[in-house]
């Protein structure tokens, strides 16, 4: 038996879709399929205002090295995209707590109190989740053949609302 992401009417069972692509035969409502025909989503930094994303498709999407996607008052939402080899650069928030979450690909993570001695090491891949203490020194390199896609939230903001910075050297000539 061969089995297809739905909608597809034929491999439906007919007795419960009605054959317009709603399910069950009752409802109106369309079958969910996340792989319909979307847009890309346009990325840029919606803060302060209320906002909504697939936030997976937001960063698999973007191609910068960092983009600011929402900058409020008390929280900031950043894009990152590392290309193979590369790295976020060693680098310290006194007073940022910061959350890192890799979407897709792979790398390792180099954290510790001292910048000459990162004593915390982990290989992280897709979903993986980082934590940042303030005042903790960090690193994550690419350390896979593809581009590293990573969203990181500071509280409060790290980076000027409407960051965007193409390349890894154009973030080091801004700071």
């Amino acid at each position: 038996m061969y089995y297809r992401t739905y909608p597809c009417h034929h491999y439906m069972n007919r007795s419960m879709y009605n054959g317009y692509g709603t399910y069950p035969y009752w409802s109106n409502q369309p079958i969910y399929n996340p792989y319909s025909m979307n847009p890309p989503t346009k990325i840029k930094d919606y803060g302060p205002n209320p906002f909504v994303i697939n936030i997976d498709k937001a960063t698999k999407e973007n191609i910068n090295f960092r983009t600011a996607l929402w900058t409020g008052e008390h929280l900031q939402v950043t894009l990152m995209s590392l290309n193979v080899g590369e790295d976020i650069g060693l680098e310290v928030h006194p007073t940022v707590d910061q959350f890192i979450r890799i979407e897709e690909g792979q790398g390792l993570v180099k954290m510790g109190e001292d910048k000459t001695r990162l004593d915390f090491q982990a290989q992280v891949y897709d979903d993986y989740a980082i934590m940042v203490p303030a005042g903790t020194w960090h690193n994550i390199i690419n350390t896979g053949y593809k581009p590293l896609k990573l969203y990181t939230i500071y509280a409060p903001p790290e980076h000027p609302h409407g960051t965007i910075h193409q390349t890894k050297a154009d973030a080091e000539a801004e700071e």
